[in-house]
């Protein structure tokens, strides 16, 4: 099998691909700045450096908010095509923390009480009734930038004023006090792989690690890792760091999800080998998608040439599909073996059953 990860290079993205090259035949490095997207009307066409972008067995989406709508775009173009591990709306929802909210909020997921003002005459008046401190944000933006902390009404309408000059959207989050830490959960799949807790410097109020705070090695509870794993979910993407505040009144709180997470803190401070995790679930669930494509392949075969089967032994290895205690047959076992309503005899032993009809006369 093949693979790709389409990033800006980073690091992390170096790191994953290096891990993925022990799992997948071939993993190609895709600068996300090379690509470019043609719509027709009829088909889409995606290039990479003037060319049509070669066939992937898996391709790992990944990049800043800037390139949200790029991301989107081939995701969309791509799905049932490739193993895409990132649904389309998460590069968009996940970049934009308004999104977020409403997001979280659709999946009931604890998060901060979050306010949205419609003018700034109206978010003046808000700002008179909270209690402080509180946070104010700007929507788009990562590791801690335009996240802005406002002690008191008149240090909040200061800030007001500065947002109106710039004319930027803006949200304004209660402060939830956790002594200067957050938690970043590292979710894969379904499992939280890694987590560790951030501590913010003296100075700063942000701890994120950009921002100057420190890290440290946590083993996350269980109701946090079930928010984390949730809130993942609810982006649609498998793949996401989950920012957390764990308050001792309100629990843990989700307030931030990356779907771009930088490796090199949390494997600094956890001591875990994230890009392996990562590349080993990218291999498992491309298997995975493979499989399904052989058995839709064959079944879909031996229902065009029905007529040719030879209907006294026929043979078809293909995967079962368990429904709870019972099995669902292929469509053509069926129509082959003229099964229907009625009683049957099973044979059966370890590795085998033997199905056939029952005549009562």
């Amino acid at each position: 099998m093949n693979a790709a990860v389409v990033s800006l290079g980073s690091d992390s993205s170096k790191w994953t691909i290096d891990a993925m090259k022990k799992y997948f035949d071939e993993v190609d490095d895709i600068d996300i700045r090379h690509l470019e997207i043609n719509f027709s009307g009829k088909k889409a066409q995606i290039l990479y450096k003037g060319e049509p972008l070669k066939s992937y067995d898996c391709l790992f989406a990944k990049g800043s908010f800037r390139y949200a709508n790029l991301l989107q775009s081939l995701t969309v173009l791509l799905d049932g095509v490739t193993y895409l591990p990132l649904e389309d709306k998460a590069f968009v929802v996940a970049h934009d923390k308004l999104l977020t909210q409403l997001e979280l909020q659709r999946n009931n997921i604890p998060m901060p009480t979050t306010h949205l003002a419609s003018t700034i005459a109206a978010a003046r008046e808000m700002l008179e009734r909270l209690n402080y401190p509180i946070i104010m944000k700007f929507p788009q933006g990562t590791q801690g930038k335009g996240v802005l902390f406002a002690d008191s009404f008149a240090s909040a309408s200061s800030i007001l004023d500065a947002l109106s000059t710039l004319r930027q959207p803006f949200i304004i989050q209660e402060y939830v006090e956790t002594g200067g830490t957050d938690v970043r959960a590292f979710v894969v799949g379904d499992k939280v792989v890694a987590a560790y807790k951030r501590v913010a410097n003296k100075r700063e109020v942000r701890s994120n690690i950009h921002a100057g705070g420190v890290g440290e090695a946590i083993d996350l509870d269980e109701e946090s890792r079930r928010v984390a794993i949730k809130a993942s979910k609810a982006i649609g993407a498998p793949i996401c760091g989950v920012d957390l505040l764990i308050s001792k009144i309100k629990g843990p709180l989700v307030i931030e999800l990356n779907v771009s997470p930088g490796l090199q803190g949390i494997t600094q401070y956890t001591g875990i080998d994230v890009a392996d995790k990562i590349a080993l679930f990218l291999h498992e669930q491309t298997s995975k998608k493979r499989g399904k494509e052989l058995k839709r392949g064959a079944e879909d075969f031996m229902m065009e040439n029905l007529e040719r089967v030879d209907v006294e032994i026929n043979t078809l290895i293909t995967n079962l599909d368990f429904r709870g205690n019972r099995v669902l047959l292929p469509e053509v076992v069926s129509k082959v073996a003229g099964l229907n309503d009625g009683d049957y005899e099973f044979k059966f032993k370890k590795g085998e059953i033997v199905l056939k009809k029952f005549d009562l006369s």
